[in-house]
């Protein structure tokens, strides 16, 4: 029996263990909640009861000192490498983030540092399209692993966007995440039994969001289950819409409580209503809002950050493009000419019987679908001839033979007839556009209907006369794997895919930047949204070459179709302006909802019923009114953004962390020490002579562990492990890797080497074995140190009460003549007994009666030790208690407003009473997460690393 606390460390059935939280039992003894430390039981998770086990405390003091009889002391230093790796940072600044394969900009860093500068890192990435959020979110996501925070992850998303996160995340910043599509969930669920948790199979997965909503064997599990982060991309999805709310909202609330840290990501984080953004902030942070209908920026301070590309211009980042637009006009054929005159002049019942504040006229709803094809409206057309069909009253009689004429006149249209068409084949051929289908050269053709995408598909087959790999289409009804193998084809070299015609479900955050800068929108969206995400698609961060946009239009004699047209094109130039001045084009019409801002292009449209210039003289007036009176809501998040940006990040220039050896050094002498003393052989090694990098045999254990942590798409292809630690050679690395021949995965065949990746755990296990549980190296140096001084190299942590290290310290301590003298920065070590330089000798001189002498010592260095983290301890006591303080101040006072907003809305004293017993669940529960997360107990743990002895010459 004994004290026990968080943060201390056990002998418990011969392995170690870290204490993370101690409960008394309903008979009053300890439970020691633990987490394994050695290599047989690392990162397990176990409780042991006191009056069971036997338990020791390790103690510092008696540990052996042991003589380093290695070459030029590499076996200790290796030791003191794989130790000092596991230092964590326990400020808020950038640590690791910006070193990730990628071109570090600065924006892009300050998601990281305004998260990390909160208690609780919850934060929405609302940036514009194209500026890189699953880059922003790996960064964080690399701090807080860097920081024993991201041992489990959970990343949801759209289905086709599942391998492009996976590989972004992946390839730039080595976080290995499984993806669980629906042939890896069949394959776990034939493997496990069926009532076992397939979360906890992964410790980092990605899932499509539509998976989780619909498989409700899966919500359960989640309910079941926790992650360090979790991370909702298209965060938009899950916003709460109207008073009931949508099963994506429901599940971001379940999962929002599954999970210490969220980061969610969304270009269009709201839909112009204060309530659906503030259930947004509510998700991240339950206690922010108080009245969903009013808050300021002050409430969502600290958990949103918003920018647009015109913000980094000003700013003087010139990272993206001057994109290119073109409208490009065709003239109406005879046959389109007569077709659009029997529409508009086609007068149906179903519109003149509907009232307006019914709904959208379905005349207006052909005629979009007219302005994508013939197509696409004989389609339209034959649905609902399909409809009438059933009723036969003879109002339907006259709207189907309205509709018949119609169509009639649209067969009639041939590909040849079809000048929409016609200009993009034009304009697909000429010098001045200078397409070649057999160069390198790749374009996106957009359209919103099926029967278009169809049509283009076989017709362009044809007129181009194009192989059927070369021309590929993407819609919202394949599969999650069809979808991802496409984009991930569209973007190989080696692929024969030349264009790809997709609708909308492509224009949601997918990359197709990669190895095309030309998009075309056949058919013109009637959403300014649209236009911004189908844009984004190839004008974004990585783009290489100037982005070329073009608009196909067509122009016709018919009054009505060309005042028609004419608002189409005024949406297309106001996109264009609104980027450059505001940011966000969706401000212009003031909705933010596709389906909202398609209502008032239709409204724009039905006004030219009666004068073909109505229409667009309304839209312009709505335009030239949201530019002087910009949305409220959007000049908040503004402002609050502004805020982050200016007041509450850390500004300071990251910080270049450095240990004994790099990266790939750390790695090659590891391994050959392996190699030599442990392993004989097994795992050859090699630096590689064109780049800065390592080729490593991998089999039996690293195999095995590597096969644990990676998933099957990032694992070696062969016996052969490839890192380097170049950054431009990874990324141009992960270009070539869409040179591969379609049977290969497009996967890098070499990974970027830093110290996040994870072959280091393996080899950090294996080294840190190099000296038993209980010894230490002492060294002798003879250059450096004078033979009177001794220097104890120590490291110290304390924890929170949850066992998270807030204190994380390595200093050395002193000794002249086995007396204290001061104690030492790291740097301040190295510096004075050069231990980091290559070509120390090992004279072997040292004595037993020099080991007994600085063993004799450890007592006192404990103490010592103590005396300065207890000094660490009241620093950091004298720094948190006013925030700890101004923290709980600030709780107590959204829970009275929280309680003045909520009870007020009630009538009865039951109700009131069970609302307010919700709201103080929800506070006490987040007080007391803060206290347990800022409140430190001094008592820390101290283990002494190594002990540097100076000898005379």
């Amino acid at each position: 029996m004994g004290e026990y606390a968080p943060g201390m460390r056990a002998i418990i059935r011969d392995e170690e263990w870290l204490i993370k939280k101690v409960e008394k039992n309903n008979k009053g003894e300890d439970a020691l909640y633990c987490s394994g430390i050695t290599p047989l039981v690392k990162d397990k998770e176990a409780i042991f009861l006191d009056d069971l086990e036997d338990v020791k405390i390790v103690n510092p003091a008696e540990i052996k000192l042991v003589k380093d009889t290695s070459p030029h002391f590499i076996k200790s230093k290796l030791y003191f490498e794989s130790k000092w790796r596991t230092k964590i940072p326990t400020d808020n600044l950038i640590h690791i983030g910006h070193k990730a394969a990628m071109d570090s900009l600065d924006y892009q860093l300050e998601p990281a540092r305004l998260a990390l500068s909160r208690p609780r890192q919850r934060i929405l990435i609302a940036d514009a399209v194209g500026l890189g959020k699953t880059l922003e979110a790996g960064i964080l996501i690399s701090e807080l692993i860097e920081r024993g925070k991201g041992k489990r992850i959970l990343v949801v998303t759209v289905k086709s966007m599942m391998m492009q996160i996976q590989k972004e995340l992946w390839n730039r910043f080595t976080i290995p995440l499984v993806r669980l599509d629906s042939s890896k969930i069949a394959s776990i669920r034939s493997k496990l039994p069926t009532n076992y948790n397939p979360f906890f199979y992964y410790d980092k997965s990605i899932i499509s969001i539509d998976t989780l909503k619909s498989d409700i064997a899966y919500r359960t599990h989640l309910e079941n289950a926790y992650w360090d982060i979790i991370v909702i991309d298209e965060a938009q999805n899950v916003a709460q819409r109207g008073e009931h709310s949508a099963q994506r909202a429901k599940l971001a609330k379940l999962l929002a409580d599954r999970s210490d840290t969220m980061i969610m990501l969304s270009a269009t984080p709201h839909d112009g209503r204060r309530e659906s953004f503030a259930s947004l902030m509510n998700i991240l942070d339950p206690t922010a809002i108080a009245n969903p209908k009013d808050y300021t920026k002050d409430d969502i301070k600290g958990i949103f950050i918003r920018r647009f590309k015109k913000d980094l211009k000003n700013l003087g980042d010139s990272s993206f493009l001057e994109r290119k637009f073109e409208c490009e006009r065709s003239k109406a054929s005879k046959n389109e000419e007569i077709a659009f005159d029997v529409f508009v002049d086609m007068k149906l019942q179903m519109d003149i019987n509907k009232t307006r504040n019914q709904g959208r006229l379905f005349k207006t709803t052909l005629e979009k679908a007219l302005f994508s094809s013939p197509a696409a409206c004989i389609k339209s057309i034959e649905n609902r001839l399909k409809k009438l069909r059933n009723k036969y009253t003879d109002d339907d009689i006259k709207d189907i033979n309205e509709l018949e004429t119609l169509k009639d006149a649209l067969l009639k249209i041939t590909p040849h007839d079809f000048s929409k068409y016609q200009h993009l084949l034009h304009l697909l051929k000429s010098s001045e556009y200078n397409w070649k289908a057999q160069s390198d050269d790749r374009i996106v053709i957009f359209t919103e209907r099926i029967e278009t995408m169809n049509f283009l598909y076989e017709q362009l087959k044809k007129d181009l006369t194009l192989k059927n790999d070369a021309i590929q289409k993407m819609s919202g009804d394949m599969s999650d794997i069809d979808q991802q193998k496409i984009v991930e084809d569209f973007g190989r070299d080696e692929s024969p895919v030349r264009i790809l015609i997709a609708s909308d479900v492509a224009s949601e955050g997918l990359n197709l930047h990669y190895k095309s800068h030309r998009l075309i929108h056949f058919d013109i969206p009637w959403s300014l949204m649209v236009f911004q995400q189908r844009n984004g698609r190839i004008d974004r961060y990585g783009q290489k070459e100037r982005p070329d946009i073009r608009y196909l239009l067509v122009e016709s004699q018919n009054s009505k179709i060309k005042g028609d047209y004419r608002i189409i094109e005024i949406l297309i130039q106001k996109e264009e302006q609104a980027l450059k001045n505001i940011g966000d084009p969706s401000m212009l019409l003031g909705k933010f909802s596709i389906e909202d801002e398609e209502d008032e292009v239709y409204k724009c449209i039905e006004k030219n019923d009666s004068d073909p210039n109505l229409g667009s003289k309304a839209l312009e007036e709505l335009l030239n009114s949201q530019e002087k009176d910009f949305d409220p809501l959007e000049e908040l998040l503004r402002g609050a953004s502004q805020d982050n940006s200016e007041t509450h990040c850390n500004n300071e220039r990251p910080k270049d962390d450095k240990t004994i050896f790099s990266d790939l050094d750390y790695l090659f002498y590891a391994f050959n020490w392996l190699n030599q003393e442990n392993y004989k052989g097994k795992f050859p090694i090699r630096k590689l002579q064109n780049v800065s990098g390592l080729e490593i045999t991998v089999k039996d254990d690293l195999e095995a562990r590597l096969k644990a942590l990676l998933p099957k798409e990032a694992r070696p292809k062969g016996e052969y492990l490839n890192l380097s630690s170049d950054i431009r050679f990874c990324m141009d690395e992960m270009k070539r890797s869409m040179q591969n021949n379609l049977e290969d995965d497009a996967w890098p065949k070499f990974q970027y080497l830093w110290k996040l990746h994870p072959i280091f755990s393996w080899v950090n296990d294996k080294i840190s074995l190099v000296f038993k549980r209980d010894e230490a190296p002492i060294i002798a140096f003879e250059n450096s140190l004078k033979s009177t001084q001794t220097i104890f190299v120590v490291n110290g942590s304390i924890p929170n009460r949850k066992s998270v290290a807030l204190i994380d310290e390595w200093f050395g301590l002193l000794y002249e003549n086995n007396k204290f003298e001061s104690v030492l920065s790291m740097n301040e070590v190295l510096k004075l007994t050069k231990f980091k330089e290559n070509d120390i000798p090992n004279t072997n001189k040292l004595t037993d009666d020099d080991v007994t002498f600085a063993s004799k010592l450890l007592l006192d260095v404990i103490e010592k030790a103590k005396d300065y983290l207890t000094k660490c301890h009241d620093e950091y006591q004298e720094k948190m208690k006013p925030l700890l303080d101004e923290e709980l101040d600030k709780l107590d006072e959204l829970e009275l407003k929280q309680k003045n907003y909520q009870l007020s809305l009630l009538r009865f004293d039951r109700q009131k009473t069970d609302k307010e017993r919700q709201i103080d669940e929800i506070f006490n529960k987040f007080v007391n997460w803060v206290t347990d997360t800022l409140t430190i107990q001094n008592s820390p743990y101290i283990r002494v690393i190594s002990v540097f002895k100076g000898m005379a010459k």
